[in-house]
């Protein structure tokens, strides 16, 4: 694994995600409580970048037309995405979090 900084820990809104690039990979960042998350930036239904939504109850929100993802498997929970979003692994390490985008934790390729 590969794992490069992402954020500071800090840096991540409560109710929103932090976009961040990682490589070639436009990212996602999100938290549900404790837990910090990872996906591709990008709406599997359109273009849009996904960290511009909301984030609640582990998902987040579509802002252009609503979709919500599951912030632990990419998978869509509401329509019109019917197709999942990569997600990456994960760790926090005194304060910061680092990200492997070299492998997906749903066996999603980023787009």
């Amino acid at each position: 694994m590969s794992f490069e900084r992402a954020c500071a820990l800090d840096d991540i809104p409560t109710d929103e995600a932090l976009a961040v690039t990682i490589d070639r990979y436009d990212v996602a960042i999100a938290r549900n409580g404790d837990e910090v998350y990872a996906l591709q930036d990008l709406c599997s239904h359109a273009a849009v970048a996904l960290s511009e939504g909301e984030v609640a109850d582990c998902t987040i929100e579509c802002w252009l037309h609503g979709s919500t993802f599951d912030l632990r498997t990419g998978k869509p929970t509401t329509f019109p995405a019917t197709e999942p979003v990569a997600t990456f692994p994960v760790e926090v390490r005194d304060g910061d979090v680092y990200v492997d985008v070299e492998s997906t934790l749903n066996g999603v390729t980023p787009a």
